[in-house]
């Protein structure tokens, strides 16, 4: 399942790309992308799986990017 998100923070876009990387790497993501122009974060994962791999997602945020912050739309 799909999920959407704004991110706001972000400095430009190659950190975007390295944040993606980043959040790809997590188990249970199947897929991520962040559209830095447009403040964009997806996330595809199991619906059962969501609460604990946003959980490391904003592991993985706060620890790449400090000042991000996401919000689910």
């Amino acid at each position: 399942m799909k999920y959407n998100f704004k991110i706001k923070g972000l400095d430009c876009a190659n950190c975007a790309a390295e944040l993606e990387r980043a959040i790809q790497k997590i188990d249970g993501v199947d897929e991520a992308t962040i559209s830095f122009m447009t403040e964009k974060l997806v996330i595809e994962c199991e619906e059962e799986n969501k609460e604990e791999v946003m959980k490391k997602v904003q592991k993985v945020i706060k620890r790449e990017e400090p000042d991000c912050t996401i919000k689910e739309v």
